[in-house]
């Protein structure tokens, strides 16, 4: 081994144990913006063992100032996010298993996504995809961790089937419509915020 893991190992709560069950571990996410790419990079460098990214979208220029897996090249050729992603993934840690899908996520496509996963994080900036995570999750008892920003706040809540509340007791109605990063904006600190969180929240589970 080349120590690539030493200092998370050094973690009393993570440990040899733990990075080993962590090369076990396949985890989904939901979207490859800048919630994604950045909980991407980081399961990735922490040494997950599977990852798989669902997005529909290409790279934009837009993107650059809190995407952080992106380039001018990809905002210039408009590639396809979750390939682009896959590409610095990999380069990042060649002994993670990548897997990238462009798509929309449907009820049906989801149904697929999620065999043999244990984690889903969404990064999906959409509540419609939420609540079909959030029913897949309870279905089939997968833990998921919901993640937003915004300007210059963010917000996560980890949803654990049988533990915790799901999405859908917390949430009264389902929100139509307010802020998005396209009406009021968004800063890299509160993306990063929201991250760290999820990430930290990931590495219980």
């Amino acid at each position: 081994m080349n120590g690539r893991y030493s200092r998370q190992e050094l973690f009393e709560p993570i440990g040899k144990e733990g990075q080993a069950k962590l090369r076990n571990k396949h985890v989904l996410v939901i979207g490859a913006g800048a919630l994604g790419t950045g909980c991407a990079e980081m399961l990735v460098r922490a040494g997950i063992g599977k990852i798989t990214i669902a997005d529909r979208d290409y790279v934009e220029w837009s993107n650059l100032q809190r995407q952080q897996l992106y380039t001018e090249e990809e905002a210039k050729q408009r590639t396809p996010k979750a390939i682009a992603a896959k590409k610095h993934l990999t380069l990042i840690n060649s002994k993670v298993e990548v897997r990238c899908h462009v798509m929309d996520v449907s009820v049906e496509e989801m149904e697929q996504l999620v065999v043999g996963v244990d984690l889903i994080l969404d990064a999906s900036d959409n509540f419609d995809i939420r609540m079909i995570i959030n029913d897949i999750s309870q279905k089939h008892r997968i833990p998921w961790i919901y993640g937003a920003c915004v300007g210059s706040y963010g917000i996560s809540y980890t949803i654990i089937p049988g533990e915790t509340p799901c999405l859908n007791c917390l949430l009264e109605n389902i929100p139509m419509g307010g802020v998005t990063c396209d009406t009021v904006g968004i800063i890299s600190p509160a993306v990063q915020m929201v991250v760290s969180f999820q990430i930290s929240e990931a590495l219980k589970i």
